[in-house]
């Protein structure tokens, strides 16, 4: 395979994934600000900025924080790459580079994901707003259905490779980002905001059902925290991320011959990770923990670049 094709399956996976997160992430965003028992208002929306890295872009637009313009900024505005139509043109461009590895099902799912953002001047109130990032989410994981019914060869192990890298990014600065940023001044830990906040969480994850299989003591800090990183069980975990990307990897080395730093790289991580406890990176400290990890993320992307020779 060429290079330049490992690297556009890769980057489609990858922006794909960041398509619905940022999907994800408008959603929970609205109904927090709708059904807190105060609504979160600003701080919700910046923090939304936040988490999506596009903080310092909004800055410069000079516009204030509110729904009409944030989601407008994440849904809509391909002027910076944080934005779901922005992240579709680039998984678009990329797949067209490599139509003849996909599926006639694969690339309908995708064309039809960026058909729905095309000639939108406006994502419309709330209501029209979820309804849009709805269709964008159905149509990704459509996309994602059809990937598992393709061949199992390097082509679908490169996209699922670059999707549970950009996992594993979304879910740390999530994480990273409620606990530090997102609870107002004055609100207590554990009251109603902060449980509403934790509950939006787990549904940007989907993970609602799972806290609730998995945890009977209702909705702690510390067993939510515990979800999102050490249980494998969750596909948007931390450590199931991890895992994940060890097992690609394998089967990309077995398939391609290419072995070498980004899998040392990421079979420590997993080590590492299977020995961490939820209780001791609390009491060490979260966010240097999650700032590690998203650093480290990074430079396993750039390990994989190398090894694929994508640069």
């Amino acid at each position: 395979m060429l290079s330049r094709t490992a690297a556009a399956l890769y980057w489609l996976g990858r922006y794909l994934e960041r398509a619905d997160f940022i999907a994800r992430l408008v959603e929970a965003t609205i109904r927090l600000d709708a059904l807190s028992a105060r609504p979160a208002g600003e701080a919700a929306w910046q923090s939304a900025l936040i988490v999506s890295y596009t903080d310092e872009a909004f800055a410069l637009t000079g516009q204030t924080t509110t729904q009409a313009h944030v989601a407008k900024f994440l849904t809509l505005d391909a002027s910076h790459p944080g934005s779901i139509v922005r992240c579709l043109d680039m998984a678009r461009l990329n797949a067209r580079a490599v139509r003849t590895a996909l599926t006639r099902e694969a690339w309908t799912a995708i064309n039809r994901a960026w058909l729905i953002f095309q000639n939108r001047a406006s994502p419309g109130g709330s209501t029209q707003t979820l309804n849009l990032v709805e269709a964008a989410k159905a149509e990704i994981r459509g996309f994602e259905g059809s990937i598992h019914r393709m061949m199992r060869n390097e082509a679908t192990l490169l996209i699922q490779l670059g999707a549970a890298v950009e996992r594993a990014d979304n879910t740390a600065r999530l994480l990273d980002v409620k606990y530090h940023i997102l609870l107002p001044a004055g609100e207590e830990v554990g009251g109603a905001v902060d449980r509403d906040q934790w509950t939006t969480i787990l549904q940007t994850v989907s993970a609602v059902n799972a806290y609730r299989w998995l945890y009977s003591d209702g909705l702690k800090t510390v067993n939510v925290i515990d979800l999102l990183i050490s249980r494998p069980e969750l596909p948007r975990s931390l450590a199931a991320c991890v895992e994940e990307v060890v097992d690609l990897l394998s089967q990309l080395a077995k398939r391609t011959g290419l072995q070498g730093e980004a899998d040392r790289m990421a079979r420590s991580r997993m080590q590492r990770m299977q020995k961490t406890r939820t209780s001791e990176v609390i009491v060490s400290g979260l966010h240097e923990y999650l700032e590690a990890f998203i650093a480290e993320n990074a430079l396993l992307d750039r390990a994989i670049a190398r090894q694929f020779r994508f640069i």
